[in-house]
């Protein structure tokens, strides 16, 4: 039983159930831009800035090969490219191209608005309590910067 008879859910399923739900949030809102769910994480971590290849490895926890492979359709796509890393000769870096920026930027503020209406039905303590205990998770457990606050995206964007 994942519940208890007044609907509580332990924090195990909820997180699970709670990862599920943005998920198809993000998968839906993907494929509406045109996107897979690993090519809008690319973009919404690239519209701070170009990042090397061993940091997006790190970053998006893919294999080398497969970080290579998402790299080269999304480069094909005309929403990336690869540059060169000033500080390393042997290293590309990988930015957003203006299409790119501009579908990242179109992607993301859809996809906030989205996951915004998951909480609609609560108060604004509860949401903020709900950010709270969310953000120590995230927090204690170290996640990349993989989607930004909308404030501060807000500043890349324009």
């Amino acid at each position: 039983m994942d519940s208890t008879d007044d609907g509580r859910m332990s924090v195990v399923t909820a997180l699970v159930r709670a990862t599920f739900l943005v998920n198809a949030v993000y998968a839906e809102s993907g494929r509406e831009h045109g996107l897979t769910p690993q090519q809008g994480q690319l973009l919404c971590v690239l519209m701070a800035g170009p990042r090397g290849m061993g940091e997006l490895t790190a970053m998006l926890a893919l294999a080398k090969s497969s970080l290579t492979g998402l790299v080269d359709r999304t480069e094909r796509n005309g929403l990336v490219r690869r540059e060169p890393d000033p500080r390393d000769t042997r290293a590309v870096r990988v930015a957003l191209t203006p299409h790119g920026s501009r579908l990242a930027a179109d992607f993301y503020a859809e996809t906030c608005r989205r996951v915004e209406q998951l909480a609609a039905g609560l108060g604004a303590a509860e949401r903020d309590a709900l950010a709270g205990l969310l953000g120590a998770v995230v927090r204690d457990n170290r996640v990349p910067e993989i989607f930004l606050e909308p404030e501060i995206a807000v500043r890349y964007t324009n």
